[in-house]
């Protein structure tokens, strides 16, 4: 089934759940609107695409969606992919393979290929995740030391002697103000998980380097002034050979879009026992993609963490998602001046966080202890992601994992342990 959950739900929509639905969609705006600028920076792109990813692919998300409570936008899980197509492509490279990404999702939708991620070893899934985990961890590093470098490579191997060599640039405000951030993020999460915890910590951290003139770069001192209103929708330049040279980059970002907003809505299953349409899961995924590249946004997809934080806040239908979507809108209009205050420092401690939770330390146990065959697996597309390349990385981690199980001429089944990052 393909229909919107939204369409179930306001059968029986009342003004209690509106005000809860209101509350948990202000909430996890709180917490979307930081992290969507720190991994649009992280992506190489400029600040507001994140904010214009989390307004529009995060509305239609909701709007179009399968989950009750499924809250989309911009995630970590791309700034690998969205960071190698710029360097390669530019920008206008990035928003076409969206675009095209967004159609493969919505073929996919149609076809009812939500259920194969059945067929997507587990191993595979956990090794790309903390492959990239390492990847956002490391281009952080920059900024979270205040080091100068002109320019980050965006290979692994190239990046680590280039942070070694601007080692004699090191900032010890700008580690300061990171080492506090990660504190309070911690510290807020364990004593008040209800609490817009990501903004608080990030805007203390902000707030001292205002106040005490700290020598620390910010967003308006790196990208200038943010925008007060969406941009214009527009297509990019279609050529044939662009369709082509980009059609790789398209096909993982759908992949990657897809796997994570399945994932993400089964967490969200279990935590509302209920049950989510994954082709009409899809087929939002694809709709955003769409609409995200016209407004020159980066890919979307659901945000596993962020939908935790909805369901914790209270939020039981799509119109949390929506109400999401309307405050980060709102702050843009309003606010978007007092964004300029964001320290560089601060954001990358939000996003070594992000990167330590994708990694799921307290699983790295049961890792150790599973078959040779999944551990083997795990550690073959954890270093592909990591020195080569992701679409290298699934290509290689999906054939082989297939390939091990037909050779063990089992049914196949889904493994899935839905990850709660």
């Amino acid at each position: 089934m393909r229909q919107p959950k939204i369409l179930t739900t306001l059968k029986t929509y009342s003004w209690p759940l509106f005000l809860s639905d209101l509350i948990a969609g202000a909430t996890v705006a709180t917490v979307a609107l930081p992290l969507s600028l720190a991994i649009a920076i992280a992506s190489g792109a400029d600040p507001a695409a994140g904010l214009v990813t989390a307004i529009v692919a995060g509305f239609l998300i909701s709007l179009l969606g399968g989950s009750r409570v499924q809250i989309g936008g911009p995630t970590g899980a791309f700034i690998v992919v969205v960071f190698g197509v710029i360097a390669g492509h530019g920008y206008d490279g990035l928003v076409l393979a969206t675009l095209m990404a967004g159609f493969i999702l919505l073929i996919a939708g149609y076809f009812r290929a939500g259920n194969l991620i059945a067929f997507v070893p587990e191993a595979v899934v956990n090794g790309f995740t903390i492959g990239i985990a390492i990847i956002i961890a490391t281009s952080q590093l920059k900024d979270f030391f205040g080091l100068s470098l002109a320019k980050v490579p965006a290979d692994f191997l190239e990046l680590i002697p280039s942070l070694w060599e601007a080692r004699h640039s090191f900032n010890l405000a700008a580690f300061l103000i990171a080492l506090v951030s990660v504190f309070l993020i911690v510290f807020l999460r364990r004593l008040a998980p209800r609490w817009p915890g990501l903004i608080v910590a990030v805007g203390i951290g902000s707030a001292a380097v205002a106040l005490f003139s700290l020598p620390v770069d910010t967003l308006y001192s790196r990208f200038g002034e943010l925008p007060r209103q969406l941009p214009w929708p527009q297509l990019p330049v279609i050529t044939v050979d662009r369709l082509i040279e980009l059609f790789p980059s398209a096909i993982v970002i759908a992949f990657l879009a897809g796997v994570e907003s399945l994932l993400s809505a089964m967490v969200a299953d279990r935590m509302i026992e209920g049950h989510h349409r994954p082709n009409a899961e899809l087929t939002a995924q694809g709709a955003a993609n769409i609409a995200s590249a016209l407004f020159a946004g980066l890919p979307a997809t659901g945000a596993i963490a962020r939908t935790a934080t909805n369901i914790r806040a209270g939020g039981r239908t799509p119109v949390a998602g929506i109400v999401h979507a309307l405050v980060i809108l709102l702050v843009m209009l309003v606010a978007a001046p007092l964004a300029g205050y964001l320290a560089m420092p601060a954001l990358a401690a939000l996003l070594c966080v992000t990167a330590w939770n994708m990694s799921e330390p307290h699983k790295w146990g049961d890792y150790a202890r599973a078959r040779l065959s999944d551990r083997l697996l795990l550690v073959l597309t954890l270093v592909l992601t990591v020195l080569v390349d992701l679409t290298v990385a699934i290509g290689v981690g999906v054939s082989v994992g297939l390939a091990l199980r037909l050779s063990q001429r089992k049914s196949v089944e889904s493994d899935w342990t839905p990850p709660d990052r």
